[in-house]
């Protein structure tokens, strides 16, 4: 009987379910591991509500992609599982929550602070965006989509949220900067070093 039940079951949908166990482990064992590297259980909340929304969208992104794959194409189920494999570094390393400098430090020592200790949070989290999820995921999908010539509402859908998460995130980096020179312009300086 039991084996009976495992043959009923596709293979699309038992990497599905692993897909789903392993990022749920990974965020039950974030909150269940005690606290470390300096992170407080305000910002480990905060970053297990990040993992949830991460996990979300790493789930769509394989299951999604690698339904758009056919079977005999190897090399696109390769790409879409290292661009998995490298968005799952970001569970482990958990950079956007990154401690900065508190605010209420006097005027002299703000002067001397450099743009990446004072908005350290926020430009690891523009890093993780570009580089370990939203970037890659946006460049697969345009290649199954230009090279491989798959277009669905889905795949259409996903890779503009990509696009905007990216545009978005490199919006928010200029104005970081834009922020750090008009300080610099009024006195207190903080150095984009």
């Amino acid at each position: 009987n039991f084996n009976q039940v495992l043959s009923t079951v596709c293979s699309n949908e038992w990497i599905l379910a692993l897909h789903q166990t392993l990022l749920l482990l990974l965020i039950v064992g974030k909150w269940l591991l005690p606290l470390g590297g300096g992170v407080t259980r305000e910002e480990l909340s905060q970053l297990l509500l990040i993992f949830v929304g991460t996990a979300a969208d790493i789930l769509e992104f394989t299951s999604e992609t690698l339904s758009d794959v056919k079977e005999d194409n190897h090399q696109l189920v390769y790409i879409v599982l290292a661009v998995w494999t490298w968005s799952m570094l970001q569970f482990p390393l958990h950079l956007s929550v990154v401690k900065s400098k508190p605010d209420n430090e006097g005027e002299q020592e703000a002067s001397e602070v450099s743009l990446l200790s004072k908005y350290s949070t926020d430009i690891w989290s523009i890093v993780e965006a570009l580089f370990i999820q939203d970037g890659p995921f946006l460049v697969v999908r345009l290649i199954v989509m230009t090279y491989y010539k798959v277009f669905h509402q889905m795949l259409v859908f996903f890779a503009i949220k990509n696009f905007l998460v990216v545009i978005l995130n490199l919006y928010r980096l200029v104005v970081i900067c834009h922020d750090s020179r008009s300080r610099a312009g009024r006195g207190s300086a903080v150095p984009c070093v």
